[in-house]
């Protein structure tokens, strides 16, 4: 797909079961549709850094495909573009690592793990005396287990490149995230990391029988309601890409950002704990602040909660994200939930914001839920 290149992405992004393995979870058999409202007007303008930016401009540069506004849990703003489209799976990047945080906290409600207090590797072999021996399932929830690792999208020899080669050798994604290395101690450091994300997934299958495709079925895609299949990449051996490689509609998108609007309760039933939402939600330690959580070689101006950013400003709304712009972003404060799915094919080609455009995506989606109430 010759991602961080430059090259347009929005081909691509549309069609992943035509280019990669992928495993199938087949729509509800109770789909859920979203009611629809009264459209609203996106503001004309929104301000980033100090600077007046003009909204349509932001869509067309961002390489936007979907951007949906709920408000209430009514669609009142629906627009695509490009190869978007209401009926069209998009791939997640990392948004599905907030996904994947739902699936153990809702293996641990079930008691398929006892406590994430316990080391992930009572669940999932490792090599002795490796990155992920010993240290806690909440340490690796929070992104600050101490394993060695660089994501820095614009460096073809960084580890976020060499996990993706993972993906198509005979040693698999399983093998990879069991032989790496420690380079601090845990939760001394927040370094984003996307091995960290991949061995949650394999704590899932471990922990309940299940894999990643039907646990997720079972927890999520049936009791939400979800109108479309959805999609998870796999590696040669048939494990799910859990960090990046979740593809979903729009609409199905957001049912996990309304979800955790709710405190974990759909349609009145409690899906997952309001515990885990508020824990996975909310910034615990200084080294998960904002400005301090590591991506790549610099600090990211977001704070980290259980595989969630989190805006400053203490307003209580947090994000999933992914590069090339991806997010399910929600504000409590305005019972807003926004999806924007994006092919930002400037992303990746340096290691700045003025070209990957993540805080900015941030403050747009904050702008449009401040206006709209």
């Amino acid at each position: 797909m010759g991602l961080f290149t430059g090259a347009p992405q929005h081909e691509n992004m549309c069609r992943i079961t035509e280019i990669v393995p992928t495993t199938t979870m087949e729509p509800s058999p109770e789909p859920y549709i979203w009611p629809v409202g009264s459209a609203i007007t996106l503001p004309e303008t929104y301000v980033f850094d100090g600077e007046t930016k003009t909204t349509e401009d932001f869509l067309v540069d961002t390489d936007t495909a979907a951007l949906l506004v709920l408000i209430d849990g009514v669609v009142r703003y629906e627009r695509y573009m490009l190869t978007g489209g209401p009926d069209v799976q998009w791939l997640s990047m990392s948004v599905a690592k907030s996904f994947v945080s739902a699936l153990v906290g809702i293996a641990e409600d079930e008691g398929y793990i006892e406590s994430i207090d316990e080391p992930i590797s009572n669940y999932v072999p490792v090599e002795p005396g490796s990155a992920y021996d010993g240290v806690t399932i909440r340490q690796v929830l929070h992104m600050s287990s101490g394993a060695r690792w660089n994501e820095d999208y614009s460096d073809p020899e960084s580890d976020i490149f060499r996990v993706s080669m993972a993906l198509m050798d005979d040693q698999g994604l399983d093998r990879f995230v069991a032989g790496m290395v420690r380079e601090a101690e845990p939760d001394t450091v927040c370094r984003y990391n996307s091995g960290e994300t991949q061995i949650l997934g394999a704590l899932i299958a471990h922990a309940t029988g299940k894999s990643v495709t039907e646990y997720m079925k079972n927890k999520l895609v049936d009791p939400l309601g979800f109108e479309s299949a959805g999609y998870w990449i796999t590696d040669a051996l048939g494990t799910e890409m859990t960090y990046a490689g979740l593809n979903l509609t729009a609409r199905d998108f957001a049912k996990l950002g309304e979800l955790y609007r709710n405190n974990g309760v759909w349609q009145g039933t409690q899906i997952v704990s309001a515990q885990w939402v508020k824990d996975s939600t909310t910034i615990d330690s200084p080294i998960r602040q904002p400005g301090r959580p590591l991506v790549g070689d610099h600090e990211f101006d977001l704070g980290y909660g259980y595989q969630w950013w989190i805006p400053a400003g203490d307003r209580g709304d947090y994000s999933a994200i992914g590069v090339l712009n991806q997010l399910v972003y929600i504000d409590p404060a305005t019972n807003t939930v926004i999806v924007k799915l994006s092919a930002n094919r400037k992303y990746g080609v340096a290691n700045l914001e003025s070209t990957n455009r993540d805080s900015e995506n941030v403050e747009f989606l904050r702008a449009i839920a401040q206006a709209a109430h």
